[in-house]
Order: structure tokens, then C-alpha cells, then sequence
């Protein structure tokens, strides 16, 4: 199993690296700019070539980034659309240059628009921000969302819509977060709402298309809607419920990525040693 967690890029890009390392990662998750502004500063090549450096030297794989929080590409409002069109091209464009392997984005919101109508906008959207690049290895993640407000997505039957409607033109996949899951309404708390989940999941999307899962644990109820995150085994999915996931025959192999929150000094680290345990697997430290 491959593990890691999402890690920060404060003091320079290279740090995130330095710091999956440092805890014991076996892969991790970034963002390449400020999550929070539409202003963003693109690295230089040299900032690039010393990431690409750390990467390789700590021997991390994959390499997720994930784009910036306000970016809304199913967005029925003109002017949210064309600025996350090209806030995304600039999140392509620097995920190519730092040779990550995956972009992690959420679908978006309809905000006024119908689910079918917002899936449609996202596509384009997607189209769009990708036109003329060349990306070099780098695979899109549509990430399921727990169907907050009209957020897209909530289903793996519209994550699997979106992909289908982009990969003849662009390499696409899926991110499946257990605690989005586990919140749009997926018991995969049980043994039996589990084994629903995956089958579903294979005949959506398509297990072979997840290529990354976000693990968190989530402070929220089954199908609140609510996207709350919680350390694993503390939240209402539970530990036993994770050993079942990190077991499982179809997703064991898939790389494991937590965004669990950092409460106290090590929380990273031991929410790695509770699913390496969990797995079966011996600590990389």
C-alpha cells in the first residue's frame, strides 16, 4: 500500500517534498500556488528542476497537486466561469512544468443551473482550460464530492458523466474521498455497504480510472452532505471500516492520500501508522 499525506509548499515547492519524507510518506499531495486567491505566482524553471529533484531523491510516487479552492468550472455565471477556465489552465500548466503526475479537481457547483446542465458547463470547461497543451504525462482526477449545497458530483454516476464526456480529448481518472463518499449516502462504514459502493463504483466509473483515494474519516453523519474531515478511525466511518477499505481486493492497490486535519504536532504521522496498521503493512520510518 501506498500511503501519504497532503503536505505544505510554505518556504518553497521543494519543502513538500522534503516534508513527505521526512514523515514517512510513500506518496503525497500538494497545492502549486495559494489554494485561497485568484493571483497566483507560476515557479520558476529552476524552483521546478529542485522539486523535480527532491521528488526523485525521496523516491515519492505519484505526485498529486490539487487546484485551487475557487475554482468553479460548472459555474452558470459568465464571468466564475471564465476566471476558473483560466485559474485551471494556469493549475495544467504548473502541475506540467513541476512533472506531477495527477490534478485533483473538484467538479464544481450548478449555483442555479440543473445538475445535467452544470455536468455539461464542467465538460466545456474542462475542454477549454486544456486546449493547445500538452500535458506531458499529467492525468485530470475528477474528485467526488458530499453534495453540499448544488456541488456536482455527489455520485459516482456524475463523476463518471464528466470523465466520459473529457478523456477522448484529455487523460482522465477519478479521486475517490471516502469521507465525500460516505456523506453524499455510501455506507462504506459496513461490510455490506462497502461491497454496494465498489460495485457501483466499477460499473461507473470504472475501478481501473481511481487513481488516487482521499482517506479521511469524516466528523459528519452518513449522508449529511456535509464536508467535514476527521483523523481516521475517529470519525463516524470508523478503523474497522478503514481496515476494510485499505483490504480490499479492489482498492488496496490504489494510492492512499490523507487530508485529515493537524489538530496537534504528528497528527500526519500517525494517521500514516494507523493505515499502514490497518493495512497490515510495517511503517516506512
Amino acid at each position: 500500500m501506498k500511503v501519504g499525506v497532503h503536505t505544505s509548499i510554505a518556504g518553497a515547492l521543494e519543502n513538500a517534498a522534503h516534508h513527505a519524507k521526512k514523515i514517512g510518506c510513500d506518496t503525497f499531495q500538494m497545492f502549486s500556488a495559494n489554494p485561497r486567491g485568484w493571483r497566483t505566482l507560476d515557479p520558476t524553471p529552476e524552483e521546478c528542476e529542485s522539486f523535480q529533484q527532491a521528488r526523485r531523491a525521496h523516491g515519492l510516487s505519484p505526485v498529486v497537486i490539487h487546484d485551487n479552492y475557487l475554482i468553479n468550472l460548472a459555474s452558470s455565471d459568465p464571468l466564475i466561469r471564465e476566471r476558473s477556465i483560466a485559474a485551471f489552465r494556469r493549475e495544467l500548466e504548473r502541475a506540467v512544468a513541476l512533472g506531477a503526475d495527477f490534478l485533483v479537481t473538484h467538479p464544481g457547483s450548478a449555483k442555479g443551473a440543473a445538475p445535467a446542465e452544470a455536468i455539461r458547463t464542467c465538460v466545456e470547461s474542462l475542454l477549454k482550460a486544456a486546449a493547445g497543451l500538452r500535458l506531458d504525462g499529467l492525468t485530470i482526477l475528477i474528485e467526488n464530492t458530499a453534495g453540499q449545497g448544488t456541488a456536482i458530483g455527489r455520485t459516482y454516476e456524475e463523476v463518471a458523466e464528466i470523465i466520459a464526456g473529457v478523456e477522448k480529448e484529455l487523460p482522465m481518472g477519478a479521486c475517490i474521498d471516502t469521507a465525500h463518499s460516505f456523506e453524499a449516502g455510501y455506507a462504506i462504514h459496513t461490510p455490506e455497504g462497502l461491497q454496494a459502493a465498489v460495485k457501483t463504483l466499477d460499473a461507473t466509473i470504472g475501478v481501473e480510472k481511481v487513481r488516487v483515494i482521499h482517506a479521511n474519516d469524516s466528523k459528519t453523519a452518513l449522508g449529511s452532505h456535509a464536508d467535514r474531515h476527521e483523523h481516521i478511525g475517529k470519525g463516524h466511518i470508523g478503523a474497522a471500516a478503514f481496515g476494510r477499505i485499505v483490504r480490499h481486493p479492489k482498492l488496496k492497490s490504489i494510492p492512499f492520500i490523507c487530508e485529515t486535519p493537524v489538530d496537534k504536532p504528528g497528527d500526519d504521522v500517525r494517521n500514516i501508522r494507523v493505515m499502514r496498521k490497518l493495512a497490515g503493512t510495517k511503517s516506512s520510518r
